[in-house]
């Protein structure tokens, strides 16, 4: 039996018929650019995750760029991160020419640890930036706590959170401003790039606005430098068929990842992923660790199963960022980092599919 590690023909497949519409919609349309179709599915998006404004944007990164420049985090200023994320999440921060600062992450959702914030504030410390790594949401109240403390701003990194809730609340109006991506792998992925951001503040979204069209508010005024980074009207209009599905595949995912950890519960090596009871998991990812991890992925490989590892190198060992001090030991972390593994994980992901996984994980044991 065949497993891939996401299967993206199948969610076209259920869909094809809308998608299609949509797409021919669009082409019918004439507009290209920016428009109706974008517009509909940032109202829609906006009401999805309960905030006043949507902005859709190029792709994930530029998503969490522009919201930091339009929050005004610029030059000089310090920006706390997590040590463990992709690495876009540090990007964002170096483009807008500020710093990253590295913080530990817990230990078991690998989302940003509110208690190591304080030991690298510093007096140029200007934000936080939590992301909701493989789908569980970040403790953001937690959070909060600290940066109101410090009179820090906090904005999310959602690009993996599309649905996940937070103490009943769904993520994406619970900060200053929230950044998705909308690459095709995500839980609400396009047929290419795209992203956006949400917020409750109207001066922050009008902000954006302008910042993704060229700083423009009125054509050929430009009142601030901005960005070329516009969300497709085709993608829009794909997202908005998906978006419909949302929580359908979200509940699919929570039902897999339930399955998974029904079988694998009594495996002592295997450690599984936590959900906090105040987290609802959207399961971007189902990831496992485990000791002897490549002698495993090999052994999957060879019964058809398709893994993948997130992230085998994280961004403070990264040539990019060979120069930035770490404030702190990541012994720990680099550890678990060679331990990390990424189950298949979708919403077409079938019981039988899963089970085969999970055969092939409970004939192996750790060296």
């Amino acid at each position: 039996m065949h497993v891939p590690f996401l299967d993206l023909d199948a969610a076209y497949r259920e869909l094809e018929e809308e998608i299609d519409d949509a797409a021919r919609r669009v082409l019918g349309s004439g507009r290209f650019i920016l428009g109706a179709e974008v517009e509909q599915f940032e109202r829609s998006f906006a009401e999805h995750v309960e905030a006043k404004h949507c902005v859709g944007v190029g792709n994930g990164l530029d998503a969490l760029t522009l919201a930091l420049a339009a929050l005004g985090i610029g030059h000089g200023d310090q920006v706390i991160v997590p040590a463990a994320t992709f690495i876009a999440t540090w990007l964002a921060v170096s483009r807008v020419g500020a710093t990253p600062v590295p913080a530990a992450v817990d230990d078991e959702t690998f989302t940003l640890d509110p208690g190591a914030l304080e030991a690298v504030i510093t007096e140029r410390s200007r934000a936080i930036v939590p992301v909701h790594l493989y789908g569980h949401p970040a403790d953001l109240d937690a959070i909060a706590g600290v940066a109101d403390d410090h009179s820090l701003t906090v904005i999310d990194d959602a690009a993996q959170a599309h649905g996940a809730r937070y103490r009943g609340r769904p993520i994406g109006a619970l900060t200053s401003a929230s950044a998705f991506s909308f690459y095709p792998t995500k839980n609400l992925g396009a047929v290419g790039d795209g992203g956006a951001v949400t917020t409750d503040d109207d001066v922050v979204a009008d902000r954006l606005r302008m910042l993704r069209n060229y700083g423009e508010r009125e054509k050929h005024r430009h009142e601030c430098l901005g960005w070329n980074s516009r969300l497709d009207p085709i993608q829009a209009a794909i997202l908005a068929v998906k978006l419909d599905k949302l929580e359908e595949w979200n509940s699919r995912r929570r039902r897999i990842a339930a399955r998974y950890r029904e079988r694998l519960a009594g495996l002592s090596w295997v450690r599984l992923p936590n959900e906090a009871p105040w987290a609802t998991h959207v399961y971007h990812l189902f990831v496992i660790r485990v000791p002897s991890r490549d002698e495993l992925v090999e052994q999957l490989a060879s019964n058809s199963i398709t893994t993948a590892i997130h992230y085998p190198v994280p961004p403070y060992r990264q040539r990019a960022y060979r120069d930035l001090p770490v404030p702190h030991p990541l012994g720990e972390l680099d550890a678990a980092h060679g331990e990390l593994l990424s189950l298949p994980m979708g919403p077409h992901l079938t019981d039988a599919q899963v089970d085969h996984v999970t055969d092939v994980v409970l004939r192996f044991g750790p060296c």
